[in-house]
């Protein structure tokens, strides 16, 4: 899977509990996918952390190719409802 500089140098290492593997299965079957102004994708899809009972969101954010990978992190305000 291809990825920023900003995502190998920057988003790995402040969240090393992201897994690649999470990143690719949000983006193959989001629960929400949304494109940002800049053309940027947002993706959202449920993960299994170790040690936890309940799934947690991950937003998963690409380059407009939606496959690049730019970004990752936990969505704590992820909401089911868009509105």
């Amino acid at each position: 899977m291809k990825s920023t500089r900003y995502f190998e140098e920057q988003v790995l290492r402040k969240r090393p509990y992201v897994e690649r593997e999470w990143c690719a299965a949000v983006i193959a079957k989001p629960l929400r996918r949304e494109v940002q102004e800049d053309g940027r994708i947002r993706f959202w899809g449920e993960v299994h952390l170790a040690g936890e009972n309940a799934p947690r969101v991950l937003r998963v954010v690409t380059l407009e190719d939606g496959e690049t990978l730019h970004n990752a992190f936990l969505d704590r305000n992820f909401r089911r409802d868009p509105s």
